[in-house]
């Protein structure tokens, strides 16, 4: 599928959120308008069955480091991507940057594992979010993280 192939139209204010509708990941939004973010996965989330955001990729040769397992970095990278989704309610329209992230690894990711992530904001209000979730590999964990997003402003 080609970069815009199977995309649609902007979801909601924000106007980089997409809904995809063609391919694997099909049913799935996408930020389109996040270049890194499309570089670096592209990362996808939705809600799943139980009401709960997900984000998630396909690990690829290109995330995999010299020792064929997934570098430490796009790990960290898809963490930071996935504490906003999981913080989407709690945004409330604004938009947010990363204050801190911190990660436990706990296993290696290889080649062709589905890359998912789920959590929970812990504290929220105010203009300070706090949030923690787990990344998994074929459903087998692979990192924990916690993250506070500061609000900056609307979208």
């Amino acid at each position: 599928m080609s970069e815009n192939e199977g995309v649609g139209e902007p979801v909601g204010a924000g106007g980089g959120l997409v809904l995809v509708t063609q391919g694997d990941w099909a049913g799935w939004h996408v930020w389109q308008s996040d270049a890194f973010e499309q570089r670096a996965g592209p990362f996808y989330e939705r809600v799943d069955a139980s009401g709960r955001r997900v984000s998630a990729f396909r690990a690829e040769k290109r995330h995999m480091n010299g020792g064929g397992f997934m570098h430490g970095g796009c790990l960290m990278t898809f963490a930071d991507s996935a504490i906003f989704t999981i913080a989407r309610d709690a945004l409330g329209g604004s938009h947010g940057v990363t204050m801190n992230l911190s990660g436990d690894f706990l296993d290696a990711a290889r080649e062709g594992q589905l890359m998912e992530a789920r959590g929970e904001v812990t504290r929220g209000g105010g203009k300070t979010i706090f949030a923690r979730g787990l990344i998994t590999a074929d459903a087998n964990p692979v990192l924990s993280f916690t993250g506070i997003i500061r609000k900056v402003g609307n979208r």
